[in-house]
């Protein structure tokens, strides 16, 4: 039919395609069975956390497909293609085969510390870490540095041949956590670690002195009593902040210093600077000993 559209050598829609999993689709449809999309158009199908600028310019680019090396890389226009699938596992999202969450972590390393920081790495995979927690069997214990996540990307890396973005991963590596629940969460806790600060556990039960639950606080330094809650934009609904008011008292009530941070208060300096200091003060550092700037 002449109404049809035709992005791609046998490919067909209704309409041009408008998003980036309307164009994956369409895409899919035209190329051989032993692909999977990879990179940028991976980590956006499997929604992680990118950078805003990151995100614009992968929904904005070519379509990353990666094919197994023998096969050569896939050559059409609005693709980069990419070699190296049989040394990658491959996962079904919304109906479309895409590098896993794992191996899609290690090839964003590969665009370099221009696109991607380590922190940028640490946020991602610490989202991935959480998603590949959930769905085992195993129950990671409150302030563990390591979990089923976790050695699956060093799993992933290990398998690796002189691969693109090494030193970047192993950095990252090091400092990636179980247990992180936001990308704020993230950028939060290495604030303070970059800063020299001791590391924070994230989101630990706190408990009375009988035991009781009292709450889930977002950044724990136990012996100093001394909780970071990082407020996002759901926290400024009212029902919300009832709640986390209420919950503030209560761990005042039972000896605890508790802190709310902002967006603000990690990426503008002004902010950054005082935030770090009330902390070294309730955590009773040394601001001289910090690296607070």
């Amino acid at each position: 039919s002449s109404g049809l559209v035709h992005p791609t050598r046998g490919g067909y829609c209704t309409s041009p395609p408008d998003d980036l999993l309307h164009r994956a689709r369409v895409w899919a449809v035209a190329m051989p069975d032993v692909r999977a999309f990879s990179h940028v158009t991976a980590a956006l199908i499997h929604g992680l956390p990118l950078t805003r600028r990151l995100e614009e310019l992968a929904l904005a680019g070519t379509l990353h497909v990666m094919a197994r090396t023998p096969d050569g890389r896939t050559d059409r226009p609005g693709v980069t293609g990419h070699r190296g699938l049989e040394l990658r596992a491959v996962d079904l999202v919304d109906g479309l085969w895409v590098t896993s969450l794992a191996d899609t972590w290690c090839d964003l390393a590969t665009l370099g510390p221009r696109v991607l920081s380590v922190d940028d790495l640490v946020v991602i995979g610490d989202h991935v870490v959480r998603i590949l927690d959930e769905g085992s069997d195993v129950v990671v214990r409150p302030g563990s540095s390591t979990s089923p996540g976790v050695r699956a990307l060093h799993q992933a890396l290990g398998q690796r041949v002189r691969p693109r973005g090494k030193v970047l991963l192993r950095q990252a590596l090091d400092l990636i956590r179980p247990r992180v629940k936001s990308p704020m969460e993230s950028r939060s806790r290495l604030m303070f670690v970059r800063a020299g600060f001791p590391e924070p556990e994230v989101n630990i039960s706190i408990t009375d002195d009988l035991g009781e639950w009292l709450a889930e606080g977002d950044l724990v330094w136990r012996d100093k009593r001394v909780v970071g809650e990082y407020q996002g934009a759901v926290h400024g609904e009212i029902k919300q902040r009832s709640a986390d008011s209420a919950r503030g008292h209560l761990l005042r009530r039972h000896g605890w210093t508790v802190e709310e941070l902002f967006a603000d208060d990690v990426f503008r300096t002004p902010r950054r600077v005082d935030a770090l200091r009330r902390f070294a003060e309730h955590l009773e550092l040394d601001p001289r000993t910090l690296l607070i700037a």
